[in-house]
């Protein structure tokens, strides 16, 4: 088995592959500080709910936005896991060529998520990954990186809404029954949802047209993913756990290499 591992601004995803099948995922916070045994003690006890044992896992791999957690992370899966885990990053082979003007500022949870873009729909594609922040990643059909946007997420626009201004509530992120909103909540839920699928539209189309991809397919992930796909037609297919397979991918590549 192999363990994935996802670490993002907000949670660290943990999955766990039976081959190409996806077996269980389960998630813990990433702002928490946490010691390597903590993370070692929660990784076991959140497996054995899913009837996985640490003897189970032959390999790891972790792609991670959060450099300042990655030593007892590391630390955590060594010492109970029992396996030095890869970490995406220069060195690792991952089928994608990145041509943008600093190769070394993209993401590796974006390099994975193309990989895995590209892997399973082919390219030309466009990534869209609705995390902390929000991004849009251009793959050509030769598997190059070629482009990349990056707009708030809508976790990160709500906070700002109600953190921003004294008057404002926590609230819900959620699509109202009607754009025409009749109070302070739902007309926030309006400006957040709706505005979050404007942008994306025009993003998308914007980026057809510099493109000139007429064919270019659009794939989305990330936690808030699926309630803006189900709200447009721009968005060919929603995969929440695109990022695992990406993980999945990589190790493969460099396990045979």
């Amino acid at each position: 088995m192999l363990l994935t591992v996802d670490v993002g601004n907000t949670n660290i995803t943990f999955g766990v592959f039976n081959g190409e099948n996806l077996e269980c995922t389960f998630r813990m916070t990433s702002k928490l500080p946490r010691t390597s045994d903590e993370y070692g003690f929660s990784m076991v006890e959140l497996l054995r709910q899913f009837d996985v044992s640490p003897s189970q896992i032959e390999g790891a791999i972790v792609a991670s936005v959060v450099p300042n957690i990655m030593h007892s992370l590391v630390g955590g899966i060594e010492k109970y896991i029992k396996r030095k885990p890869l970490i995406v990053g220069p060195g690792l082979k991952t089928g994608i060529k990145i041509i943008t003007e600093n190769p070394k500022e993209i993401g590796p949870d974006r390099i994975v998520d193309a990989v895995a873009a590209f892997e399973i729909y082919g390219g030309p594609i466009l990534v869209l990954d609705f995390g902390t922040a929000t991004t849009y990643d251009l793959v050509n059909e030769k598997g190059e990186f070629i482009a990349g946007i990056t707009a708030p997420g809508i976790r990160i626009s709500a906070a700002a809404l109600w953190e921003g201004t004294a008057k404002l509530p926590e609230i819900e992120i959620k699509k109202p029954e009607s754009i025409l909103a009749g109070n302070t909540i739902t007309s926030m839920q309006a400006g957040l949802v709706y505005g979050q699928i404007g942008q994306t539209e025009y993003i998308v189309n914007q980026v057809k047209k510099e493109s000139g991809y007429d064919n270019l397919r659009v794939v989305a992930t990330g936690g808030l993913g699926s309630l803006i796909a189900n709200e447009t037609d721009c968005i060919e297919e929603y995969d929440r756990t695109l990022t695992l397979h990406g993980l999945r991918f990589i190790y493969e590549k460099n396990r045979k290499a």
